[in-house]
């Protein structure tokens, strides 16, 4: 019979760890005596990363005796017992294979409900000092369960265990963790999932994104073509005093892949490469990009350029592009970020949509740059309206009074404080948080849970100390080429301060996946399950050659 071992309870603290500091609550020590299970944790325990860990869907993580033991053979380790995986709650008689999502548990005075497997990050391998350990769970099958608290009440070592309800469709915790993580899924077993009421919202999300998908991980979109390859100017059009459009072609003639309008290129000029926005339709075969001066690549593209020019250009790439549906859109833009939402416009226009549209743009000066063609474009629209604002304070300030619907998918491109306050601005009004989109072409925001951040980020920089001898890596958003060592790119990107995201660090969660745009890499260790083409997780891969990457 089921029955509960072992209560294990520890508030949030900080540890050192790799030279850093990481705030969490992996550590947890048994508890004599009852404890109060409540909606959102025990009484005495807490998560130090709220986003991953801990809130309602994950009030109580569950470890199993059988499972402990299976690690000490596994490990040769005596020194692994109850609390050692974070878990509040050690069990005997509930392995992962036989509990499924959506069961009902009584334990003591409480009862629960299972909602998904254990999240993979990192801080478990901290904890018992074994970094692969988050792979290793997800490989053996054995990853334990998060619960959430349906009735509050007490429980204590020794009670026994009853399931009082069984879920829908039968999902075992270690079927469902392997639907997420290991390659070969079913897509019965996907459907299955999602239909399940008690599953976490996070792992539902997950599920919808790998059946849109088709079965592969929720990565980005592929590329046309791989690494650099050369296209030809053919037209140059100066759209403002400091904005010039370059349209490109390929040097055969041959008609250009077709890029989804939102998507962007990246060009390589004497070694630096920066990305650019495509700013026009997609169904002529050629690219056109509009380059805002303001910096080494795009000044040799203002001043030295000429028509019958060749730029060394990776495929079209991005995943801020138009979602397919009905709802009205909302196309916000500051200075030069109005180009990928005017490749937007673009579409909409050449397929006459009868979406409701509305054109909101921001400048600090007028004329303002693609006036005539935004007019003439919005003109094809049936249901579309413009409006057009000087300077930042004028644009929020009209936000609140348009009238905008609430309903609407927004598309918003300018300087980062634009689209924080735009997106602010929108929320106020009504608008869905996730419907909101944004682009952005430097850095992107890092991912790194739990790890407490210096006060102030520090801008990307060569390695401190002795140079590495291996291949050359470029991080392309932000500006950055420097020689690799032995090291992992997720290292070898932390070294130079280059913002980073990940959870597992042993290729198994996906969060580290990043675009390619140039060169190949070897694994080591090999993720659970290779990313799609043209991406790598940074986590475990390492150049096998010089290597251009989209962060």
């Amino acid at each position: 019979m089921a029955a509960l071992v072992s209560v294990n309870v520890g508030m949030p603290r900080d540890v050192g760890w790799q030279g850093r500091t990481v705030h969490t609550g992996i550590y947890k020590t048994p508890v004599d005596g009852p404890v109060m299970a409540r909606r959102l944790n025990l009484d005495g325990d807490g998560q130090g990363d709220l986003g991953g860990h801990g809130g309602e869907q994950r009030a109580v993580l569950v470890y199993q005796l059988e499972s402990i033991k299976y690690w000490r053979r596994e490990l040769a380790r005596d020194d692994i017992g109850h609390g050692h995986f974070g878990e509040n709650l050690t069990v005997t008689g509930l392995p992962d294979d036989e509990v499924c999502i959506g069961d009902r548990y009584r334990i003591g005075e409480a009862e629960f409900e299972v909602t998904q497997p254990r999240v993979t990050c990192y801080r478990v391998g901290m904890r018992l000092g074994l970094p692969s350990m988050p792979s290793l769970l997800v490989a053996h099958h054995r990853p334990g369960f998060y619960m959430r608290v349906i009735t509050e009440g007490h429980v204590r070592a020794g009670d026994p265990i009853s399931r009082t309800r069984r879920g829908p469709h039968s999902l075992s915790v270690a079927e469902t963790d392997a639907l997420l993580y290991l390659p070969d899924r079913s897509f019965a077993r996907l459907r299955d999932a999602v239909d399940i009421p008690a599953l976490s919202p996070g792992w539902l999300q997950s599920f919808r994104e790998l059946l849109d998908g088709g079965g592969a991980p929720p990565v980005g979109a592929e590329p046309g073509w791989a690494g650099f390859r050369p296209l030809r100017v053919v037209a140059l059009t100066a759209e403002s005093s400091a904005i010039l459009s370059v349209r490109l072609s390929a040097v055969d003639g041959t008609r250009l892949p077709v890029p989804v309008p939102g998507q962007y290129i990246t060009v390589r000029v004497d070694g630096a490469v920066r990305s650019y926005s495509l700013s026009s339709g997609a169904d002529d075969g050629t690219y056109r990009i509009s380059v805002k001066r303001d910096g080494q690549v795009s000044t040799y593209l203002h001043t030295t350029l000429r028509v019958g020019s060749v730029l060394e250009t990776a495929a079209p790439r991005g995943e801020f592009v138009l979602s397919a549906d009905s709802a009205p859109v909302l196309l916000i833009s500051a200075g030069v970020g109005v180009t990928p939402v005017l490749a937007m416009l673009h579409q909409l226009a050449a397929s006459a949509s009868a979406r409701e549209v509305w054109w909101l743009h921001t400048d600090h000066s007028a004329p303002m740059a693609f006036d005539d063609e935004v007019r003439e474009l919005i003109a094809a629209l049936p249901d579309a309206r413009v409006h057009f604002f000087l300077g930042r304070r004028q644009t929020l300030d009209s936000l609140r009074s348009l009238g905008l619907p609430v309903a609407a998918s927004a598309y918003i491109c300018g300087p980062q404080g634009f689209m924080e306050d735009v997106r602010a601005s929108l929320v106020e009004i009504g608008l869905d948080p996730a419907r909101l989109h944004t682009e952005l072409f430097g850095a992107r925001s890092a991912i790194n849970p739990g790890l407490v951040s210096p006060e102030a980020a520090r801008t990307p920089h060569q390695p401190v100390g002795v140079a590495g001898t291996g291949p050359r890596v470029t991080f392309a958003r932000s500006g950055l080429t420097v020689r690799s060592g032995d090291g992992s790119l997720l290292e070898l990107a932390e070294a130079c301060d280059v913002p980073t995201r990940w959870s597992c660090r042993t290729g198994v969660c996906h969060t580290c996946v990043t675009s390619v745009l140039s060169g190949d890499v070897t694994y080591e260790p090999e993720p659970l399950e290779r990313p799609g083409a043209g991406e790598t997780l940074l986590c475990c891969a390492r150049p096998a050659g010089d290597l251009v990457l989209d962060i």
